[in-house]
């Protein structure tokens, strides 16, 4: 249930602190034998007037200040509701291949022929969205690999990144080796979670500095299971100057590699040749890597300190600014008084 509630409560306890400083501290001098002696002094008027109403008035809204000032020392909070979030102490990294290849033309994605890497980023974000509990990470690669999103819950934002991944942001080329080396990299740190790799490509290794079979093979000394998807069509119509004609648009597709790193590391190799094809390599993904998990269970704290220090700090301004009106009106109203005379 929402409640309002007070961090720090015994702070309340230091309400009658300015009474005992007024009542057992020594009195103030009234009469200084430093003060200084100005000319106009008559003018300032000699604090008098201050007395009757206007006293009650200071000192009830000096009253206000310190409640004002305790109350938000005390860390006003609202507390909501009670929210659930599944945590599963997995790491799940997709690593995706943005080369140049991925603009081939040979996916159908409602009922439209669209890009390799369009039919991807449709299917792969709802496979992201789904992972609830996962830590999930997103890494691109072409002629190089970057960290486009690292490990995080939050895998609204993740798919929202993966959607916005374009053709050759990394290169034009394909650096497996590297790809699977910077997973690594983001991966090893947490050591107590079950970490996955879904690699995905559409060609072979053909850029970077790492070799890809000797990534496969650190990857699994590090408990590392990479599940690889080659993806392309088998068949795809091209017109040219001779009519139309049927041709292999995956002959560059590394099947043989890719096959040897999800060995290697207790992984799968999956072949998407379609939209359908990928929607399924993720649903056997999804079983193979369920996202069952324990629950955690916080409740989300709104701070309000600040609005009884806001009141506070309005009302010592509204003070002082009528306690220079009034000084202002006793020095108009003395000057008129000695220039009458």
């Amino acid at each position: 249930m929402a409640e309002f509630i007070f961090a720090w409560p015994w702070l309340f306890l230091l309400l009658p602190l300015p009474w005992f400083a007024w009542r057992f501290l020594p009195k103030a001098e009234s009469q200084l034998s430093g003060s200084v002696r100005v000319p106009f002094y008559h003018w300032l008027g000699d604090g008098t007037e201050s007395s009757g109403s206007s006293g009650w008035l200071s000192r009830l809204l000096a009253i206000i200040v310190w409640l004002l000032v305790l109350t938000a020392a005390a860390r006003p909070q609202w507390v909501d509701e009670p929210l659930t979030f599944p945590l599963s102490g997995r790491d799940l990294l997709m690593a995706m291949d943005v080369s140049g290849s991925m603009d081939t033309r040979d996916m159908q994605l409602n009922g439209h022929m669209v890009s390799r890497l369009t039919m991807v980023k449709e299917v792969m974000s709802a496979f992201i969205k789904r992972r609830q509990g996962d830590r999930v990470g997103l890494v691109l690669f072409g002629s190089r690999a970057y960290l486009q999103t690292p490990l995080t819950f939050d895998t609204q934002t993740t798919a929202r990144l993966m959607q916005e991944s374009e053709i050759g942001l990394a290169g034009r080329e394909t650096a497996i080796g590297d790809a699977i080396g910077l997973s690594i990299k983001r991966l090893r740190d947490n050591t107590e979670a079950e970490r996955i790799l879904i690699l995905l490509t559409d060609g072979a290794n053909t850029a970077g500095t790492v070799n890809p079979l000797q990534a496969a093979e650190y990857a699994a000394k590090e408990g590392l299971t990479i599940y690889a998807i080659g993806v392309g069509a088998d068949e795809m119509l091209v017109r040219d100057l001779f009519g139309t004609r049927v041709v292999n648009p995956a002959t560059d597709l590394d099947e043989k590699t890719m096959q040897a790193i999800a060995v290697k590391t207790g992984g799968r190799y999956f072949r998407a040749r379609d939209t359908g094809d990928l929607e399924k390599i993720y649903q056997i993904i999804d079983e193979l890597e369920p996202v069952s998990s324990d629950v955690v269970v916080i409740r989300p704290i709104t701070e309000w300190f600040w609005l009884p220090m806001m009141l506070a700090l309005i009302i010592c301004l509204l003070s002082a600014l009528m306690n220079l009106l009034k000084q202002a009106g006793w020095l108009y109203r003395d000057i008129k008084t000695e220039g009458s005379g």
